[in-house]
């Protein structure tokens, strides 16, 4: 099957079906720099409607799912798109990408290149973005456009100097690039609208905490997603570097199957863990409100594990402390760039990476959310335990705990 080869502004028509756009950079990765992989669904004036027309990490599959987001695989962002399902008015999907935090620009990159395959997997057309000597950190990468009554792909190459603002104001989007106080104090509520935010906020040592102010009607649906890498660990000395990746390997050099669970405390005094161990997976809509969206044991769900808290019932939490249990595997939190990001609706994205720790512990107390008085105030913990029971301890939550499975 010949693959249509695009250089920027050439177009090719694709079948009016579920699509598959792939973007990959080369270098696959470049320390400290981390880009972030984006959808615009736009109308015939080349604006967004609203919120729903932006797919990204932190909104992976807003409206009708009829344009997605899946995770990052082997460092490729991916798009789902299902051209009979778009909203009425959709005549345009752009893809981009820009450099989270303006680090550097895309000329530390030698180039990005863009694929379209059909639902079979074969790929349909690409095109191949020169990336050196380029001083811009956002890039429009390519659009589905549609032309009467026929879709086409037309690579783009498009650059804007200012990173994620310029690019998001180019198709619409009022983006508030205000830094979030390390600890905000209450007050009265903010308004509904407030302006999108596409910039995620990274919880570390230097910034560990962030309070979201009180709200008349609550968080909405709190989203908390657990991602990690899935590579074995690599294979004991003299068992030869293929031998690690391709079969023959040890129980120790399996992949790592790790968990997301929470403790949660209510003002009412009770007390309880919401986790696939012991298949005490919650409910969203009834007490205690909180619930595991299944159990990740393989890695087959590309987007990793989810937890959600139902935050119009906040007023009823008096702290939930998030954590990640290494069920299965040789621990090592370093290798499993493990890495919680906390989604709350009409806020930036909040992640805390867990890549420091000591290897001889499977358990990490990752976060602590604490209800102060309505405000929800989000405090990086990163503490590692061997196990449920030390944990329980350290935070003095009270649970009785016996060995358990799943």
């Amino acid at each position: 099957m010949a693959i249509a080869q695009l250089v920027p502004g050439a177009n090719c028509p694709v079948p009016f079906e579920t699509l598959h756009i792939e973007v990959a950079l080369s270098p696959a990765q470049i320390s400290g720099v981390d880009v972030d992989v984006s959808a615009f669904v736009l109308t015939a004036a080349g604006k967004v409607r609203g919120d729903e027309d932006m797919v990204f990490y932190g909104q992976p599959c807003p409206g009708n799912g009829s344009v997605k987001f899946l995770a990052k695989q082997a460092e490729r962002a991916q798009f789902n798109i299902h051209l009979p399902a778009l909203l009425d008015g959709t005549e345009k999907i752009a893809f981009t990408a820009t450099i989270h935090e303006n680090r550097t620009n895309f000329s530390a990159f030698n180039h990005l290149q863009i694929m379209v395959k059909n639902t079979a997997g074969d790929t349909l057309l690409q095109a191949t973005l020169p990336a050196r000597g380029r001083v811009e950190s956002a890039l429009i990468l390519g659009e589905l456009y549609r032309r009467h009554d026929q879709w086409k792909f037309r690579a783009v190459g498009q650059g804007f100097a200012g990173g994620l603002k310029p690019l998001a104001e180019h198709f619409g989007v009022d983006i508030d690039d205000a830094p979030s106080p390390a600890a905000a104090p209450v007050s009265s509520p903010v308004p509904v609208n407030k302006p999108a935010s596409l910039s995620k906020v990274t919880l570390d040592k230097a910034r560990p905490r962030v309070s979201l102010e009180k709200k008349t009607e609550g968080f909405g649906e709190i989203r908390i997603n657990l991602n990690w890498n899935r590579r074995p660990a690599p294979a004991p000395q003299g068992g030869g570097f293929l031998g690690g990746l391709f079969g023959g390997a040890s129980s120790a050099n399996k992949g790592v199957d790790l968990d997301v669970g929470c403790l949660y405390e209510q003002h009412d005094g009770t007390t309880n863990v919401i986790q696939a161990l012991g298949n005490r997976f919650g409910a969203l809509h009834s007490d205690p409100f909180i619930e595991l969206k299944g159990d990740d044991r393989t890695g087959a769900m590309g987007d990793g594990e989810w937890l959600h808290i139902n935050g119009e019932q906040w007023a009823s939490f008096k702290r939930i402390l998030i954590f990640a249990f290494i069920y299965e595997g040789t621990p090592n939190w370093a290798a499993t760039d493990g890495v919680i990001t906390i989604h709350v609706p009409n806020e930036p994205p909040l992640e805390i990476p867990m890549t420091q720790g000591a290897n001889a512990m499977r358990m990490c107390a990752v976060v602590l959310l604490e209800n102060l008085n309505g405000a929800l105030q989000v405090n990086r913990e990163i503490r590692y335990f061997k196990g449920h029971q030390e944990m329980d301890k350290a935070y003095r939550w009270g649970l009785n705990w016996r060995a358990g499975s799943k």
